[in-house]
């Protein structure tokens, strides 16, 4: 009969970690993953940025240069029936050369304005920047954090191609998400049309920034609410937390990848960066910056950053 309660007694403790952690996941996939607003960042230490960059990010003039250029609206369906959104700016002067960004999360396509002045008016470059999926005009109602949305990215270049011509040749560019993911596309059959990839700040994969960040903001170990996260990501966003990993894509890469951190990024650490950069089967190149945080290198080091970048894809395009 002590037996039994006891048995009793532990089944009913292991049933009760077994609610706490499925709820725990589903909270953690909405808090997250799920389309909406995340007020949980607000005020998150980790993305404190300078006084000089946050001018930029709010006031810069690249704000109104973005208003000002005539953006046509292109709009395709994806693999799985989402209507996503993009906008093209044809260069100033015919080209073959176009870059092709990826913002971050909670971003849009605007946001890429930061690069896409650089880009148009003094590399004379095509721009196309889209609402990745979840974000922005675009439907979807969860955050890819790169996976879905690479095949996404390879969508929009055919189109692009099909647009410019096969003798189009392209350059991503991404920041924080949108760098993790270029870095996923990577891994795909590109386009040969494809010439160069820049990745500012990416993580190595959605499972590894999630344990960080579960660990520095809510004082957690991964386990076990992690692994049951990517279960019901799986269930309800098609892809798991491991299964989306920029590291394993770069491990196949054909196209030369340039890597860009900032030194004292918290958000998304720099150790992330240099693992991805010494695990990339293509050729490849890191710029790592001092005293920059998450995504404020091409801000504190301007000169250097765009220098750094004109050089590489000089090299490929």
């Amino acid at each position: 009969m002590k037996k039994k309660k006891w048995m009793i007694g532990i089944s009913a403790v292991l049933c009760g970690f077994l609610i706490i952690d499925v709820a725990a996941s589903f909270y953690f996939y909405d808090l997250a993953i799920k389309r909406g607003p995340k007020d949980f960042l607000q005020g998150n230490e980790d993305l404190e940025v300078s006084a000089e960059t946050l001018g930029e990010f709010l006031e810069g003039d690249w704000i109104s240069w973005m208003r000002e250029q005539p953006f046509e609206s292109l709009e395709m369906t994806s693999f799985d029936g989402l209507k996503l959104k993009g906008y093209y700016l044809p260069a100033k002067e015919p080209t073959n050369k176009t870059v092709i960004f990826a913002h971050g999360y909670l971003g849009n396509a605007f946001d890429m304005g930061l690069f896409s002045e650089y880009y148009y008016e003094n590399l004379g470059y095509n721009v196309f920047t889209p609402d990745l999926r979840g974000h922005g005009q675009s439907e979807g109602d969860y955050y890819g954090f790169g996976w879905h949305d690479r095949q996404d990215l390879t969508d929009w270049m055919n189109i692009l191609i099909e647009k410019n011509g096969p003798d189009t040749e392209i350059v991503m560019h991404g920041l924080s998400m949108g760098a993790a993911t270029v870095l996923m596309a990577s891994g795909e059959k590109l386009p040969n049309n494809v010439k160069a990839i820049i990745a500012d700040s990416p993580y190595t994969s959605v499972y590894d920034l999630f344990a960080y960040q579960l660990k520095r903001m809510f004082h957690l170990p991964d386990k076990p609410v992690l692994p049951t996260t990517s279960f019901v990501t799986k269930l309800k966003a098609d892809y798991s937390l491991t299964e989306a990993s920029a590291l394993n894509q770069v491990k196949q890469a054909e196209v030369p990848i340039l890597y860009i951190s900032g030194e004292s990024d918290t958000f998304v650490p720099t150790e992330m960066t240099n693992e991805l950069y010494e695990n990339t089967k293509s050729t490849s190149e890191i710029a790592t910056y001092p005293g920059a945080n998450h995504g404020e290198s091409f801000v504190l080091y301007r000169e250097d950053y765009l220098q750094t970048i004109t050089t590489f894809i000089e090299k490929y395009m």
